[in-house]
Formats: C-alpha cells, structure tokens, sequence
C-alpha cells in the first residue's frame, strides 16, 4: 500500500498527542541511540532529535512517499536520520538506548512475538515505548468491516481488513514486557476529539484505517464504497453545533530493560 503523507498528516494535531503523551513517560536522560519505528513522515521522529540533541536518532519507515516528506528534516538536526526498511526485519542492536513506535505494530502481523524478541535482545537500562490504536471495535471500524462484508464487497474484499489479531490489550503488552525482565508500565487513554468539515470522520480514515479497502479496490468501486460507508458514518457519528466528536483510544506501554 502507498501512503499520502499529506492526508495523514491533515489531522496532525490529533494524531500527534498520544506521540507527546507516549514519549513523556520515557525517563532516558542522555541516550547515545534513538530509534523510532514506523516513523511516517517524520515530524514526530524530530521533536526525539530536539529532545536528545546529543542523539543519534535513527527513523525507520517501508513507505517511500513518508521517507521523500521526512528527509528535509535531516537539516535541521545533525543526529537525525531517515532509513527506508521494515520493521518487521528490523532487530536492536546492543547500542540502542530508546525505541520508540508510535501507531505503527497494528500494521505488523505477529508484532507481539517480534516485541518480546526486541526486548530480549535490548541492553540493561535501554528503553522502549509504544503505542497502537484502540478502536478496533468502535463503529469507524465495525461498520467498514460490517459493509465490507456485505454481498456487493465480501469477494473483493475478504481477508483485506485485519481486527482480532490487529493488537493485544494493555494488560497482554504488560505481561509481554514484565516477562522480558522489564520494569514496565500500560495504559489506554479514549481521547475525545473534534473534528470539523464535512463527513470528517471518513476523511480521518481515509489516512488510517481505509487504507486497505482503497488500495484493494478499482478507483470507481472504491469511491462507491466511499459513498456508502460514509452514509454510515454520518449516523453513528452526528454533527453537532461544535463539530463532530470522535472518540479515539489508543494503548500505551513503556518498558525499562532491567540492569
């Protein structure tokens, strides 16, 4: 799938805040090594580099249109660097002093063993942070899984849209880092949100969550099922004189690797 750095970053604000929330729990005063996993577009992987100005801070991310938005921040910083790869492949070194991932595992089937791996293979006193949406069962996403499988889309689309397996709990993160002799800390937080303009809940998706129904279909077919999905929204979301609130949770966990 290819990303539109532009439309996911239309809701920069909001996506941005449980970045600032994540990070502020990590405790590493002068780390030598930052890496952040799924970096996007950059933006957020350059506020580590302002954090820790002595760091090396490394962005990791597959998408080539995230690493062409990010790369113009490298001026700005002299320890910060983009590095197209996956994730999934990607293993610490003992010279890693802070990971950090940020609404990125959900894309990476299987990410709870690769984590437990990851944090084995982390030095004493090394630091990771992460966090994954939550909303896997709120209506922006039953109500695409729930057309999705309707007759007109169910064989174009089967096996497109992952959800029970996307992420684990706060208390399975826990168990997975406490586990990895980690002195750990788990979370989840449903922000409230805003959000304004027309059918704004499907323009939040289309940089998310849609994704992969867009990518699967035929231009046409996809704005088709656009047209439908929306429709859905409007009712499990209505405008209000202030807008449109969206309820976003996301789960948090930090970790310590143990001395």
């Amino acid at each position: 799938m290819k990303w539109n750095p532009s439309k996911y970053a239309e809701f920069g604000n909001h996506r941005d805040r449980p970045f600032h929330d994540l990070v502020a729990r990590i405790q590493a005063a002068e780390p030598g090594l930052v890496v952040d996993l799924g970096c996007g577009p950059g933006n957020m992987t350059a506020t580590l580099a302002d954090r820790w100005p002595a760091a090396h801070v490394v962005g990791i991310d597959s998408s080539q249109e995230m690493l062409a938005k990010a790369e113009p921040l490298t001026g700005q910083f002299s320890g910060l660097e983009f590095l197209q790869g996956d994730i999934a492949e990607w293993t610490p070194g003992n010279d890693v002093d802070v990971v950090v991932t940020n609404a990125a595992l959900q894309w990476v089937p299987g990410h709870q063993e690769m984590l437990a791996g990851w944090l084995e293979a982390l030095s004493p006193g090394a630091w990771f942070a992460m966090q994954v949406p939550g909303n896997f069962s709120s209506p922006s996403h039953t109500l695409m899984r729930e057309l999705a499988d309707s007759p007109r889309w169910r064989t174009q689309l089967a096996g497109v849209l992952r959800h029970d397996d996307a992420v684990g709990s706060p208390a399975d993160y826990l168990g997975i880092m406490l586990d990895a002799g980690c002195s750990a800390d788990a979370w989840e937080t449903t922000y409230q949100q805003v959000l304004t303009g027309e059918d704004p809940v499907l323009e939040w998706v289309r940089g998310t969550g849609l994704r992969p129904v867009l990518a699967a279909l035929p231009a046409l077919e996809a704005d088709a099922f656009e047209q439908e999905y929306a429709g859905m929204l409007r009712e499990a979301y209505p405008a209000t004189d202030h807008g449109t609130v969206f309820p976003f949770r996301r789960i948090f966990a930090v970790a310590r690797k143990s001395a």
